[in-house]
């Protein structure tokens, strides 16, 4: 066995300084196949939830083939060079059954819940069941530093589509110098170091944690049940925290691909269009290396909120109030300034493609080892569609979803795309959701 490994360090002295250089990710950290590191253990799966408001245009977005190969549409076409990645989903629907139709909110809840909502619209809501992040995070977010993570481009915590339950919404991060503090500040522990000394300080918060564990659990026993839901949603967030704590009281395990970036510089933040992307660009390289640091396996961002605010600097009219003041144009078949967004969101969606798919890991990249699942909350905003809803999958979760096709829920229910993510990735579930949007039906085609 080679003596080397990513934890070794190349060590020498400059003007009389020590200094030592990690190595990059080498064959030799691997084993025969590039699909596993020497000591036997799996590269990681990921996943994550990316949104944009105000939805398409069906007939410039949507495929008119069916299977691999399917051609890209104007709306779509951003994408182009992840096609064989990325997966799109056409007819399926929240189905309401006899639910209101929430205006910007049914249609998400729908696909990251499995259930039509009955409370929301364009400032946000409830849900009636935890979104899908939640539920993946329970099951392969314990191992790291933070279970999961949230992120919005907006300069709005409260844009946020990961909810447990109820109204309680997982605030999103949205300064990228903060998320660089939380991430690479003071608390992380590079996981390529050979040496690993635990912060006293963590040890103490820690302490203070569990020494109310007693207490907690007497209040729990004493409470009704409507009281003590509440209670557990907010401990939750609680055991969050000891989770994480444990975590950093550990050494980490060794990340091939993980190199701390650069901080980012101060930034404006806001929904005009340039900011908003130049904040996006920022943050999913943020997150894509806190994935390829093991600091989280989970994430959800969002771009805008579901009633889209962004605008162009200097316009006073928004994307959500073009997709239902401006008229459609009789000869392009579209709303031209509306589309503008719709175009720019797939761009911005590509280029989150572009920096997955940028970081090496074994005979891969990390978006093949991950899941990501792109959706809107309508179809046509202007008249709050939610049959047809817009659904990408991009990735192949290291092998166990087939990528790169275009297939059709003729009518289905959203929350079958659901089913199939938690199924890959291991969840013991066999059927997903409630009321009309329940399914035990997974999506075979993309099965491996």
């Amino acid at each position: 066995m080679s003596r080397w490994t990513r934890r070794n360090m190349l060590r020498g002295m400059a003007r009389g300084a020590a200094v030592a250089v990690s190595l990059p990710l080498l064959d030799l950290f691997l084993d025969g196949h590039g699909e596993a590191l020497a000591n036997g253990a799996p590269i990681p799966t990921r996943f994550g939830t990316w949104f944009w408001g105000c939805g398409v245009n069906t007939a410039r977005w949507f495929p008119s083939t069916l299977g691999k190969g399917y051609d890209l549409k104007p709306e779509l076409a951003p994408i182009a060079p992840w096609r064989d990645k990325v997966s799109v989903f056409s007819n399926f629907n929240c189905i309401l059954d006899g639910k209101p139709n929430l205006v910007h909110w049914s249609g998400v809840m729908a696909t990251l819940t499995g259930s039509a909502p009955l409370k929301g619209g364009v400032t946000g809501g409830s849900a009636e069941a935890p979104t899908l992040d939640c539920l993946i995070a329970d099951h392969i977010g314990r191992g790291t530093r933070f279970r999961s993570l949230e992120l919005a481009c907006t300069g709005q915590s409260g844009v946020s589509y990961s909810m447990r339950a109820g109204s309680t919404v997982n605030p999103s991060e949205v300064d990228p110098i903060q998320l660089y503090r939380r991430l690479f500040g003071p608390e992380f522990a590079d996981p390529n170091k050979a040496g690993f000394t635990p912060d006293p300080a963590i040890m103490v918060r820690e302490s203070v944690l569990s020494s109310v564990k007693d207490d907690r659990d007497t209040l729990m026993r004493s409470l009704g049940s409507a009281d003590r839901q509440r209670v557990d949603q907010y401990f939750t967030s609680v055991r969050q925290v000891e989770e994480q704590l444990g975590q950093m009281l550990q050494k980490p395990a060794p990340a091939e691909a993980c190199t701390i970036p650069k901080a980012p510089g101060q930034m404006t933040l806001g929904p005009t269009w340039d900011v908003a992307t130049r904040t996006h660009d920022v943050m999913a390289q943020l997150l894509v290396m806190a994935l390829a640091c093991n600091q989280t396996r989970v994430f959800s961002m969002a771009l805008s909120n579901a009633g889209s605010n962004l605008r162009k600097a200097g316009e006073p009219v928004s994307f959500h109030e073009l997709t239902h003041e401006e008229p459609v144009d009789e000869k392009l078949g579209y709303q031209p300034k509306a589309t503008f967004f719709i175009e720019r969101s797939m761009e911005t969606f590509a280029t989150m493609l572009k920096h997955l798919d940028g970081v090496r890991e074994g005979a891969s990249t990390l978006l093949d080892h991950s899941l990501i699942l792109a959706t809107s909350e309508s179809n046509f905003a202007k008249i709050h569609s939610v049959d047809n809803l817009p659904i990408l999958v991009a990735g192949s979760a290291g092998g166990r979803w087939k990528p790169g096709q275009h297939i059709s829920g003729n009518g289905d229910p959203s929350s079958r795309v659901g089913l199939t993510i938690q199924q890959v990735l291991g969840l013991p579930v066999t059927e997903w959701g409630s009321g009309a949007m329940q399914t035990s039906k997974p999506i075979s085609e993309v099965v491996s």
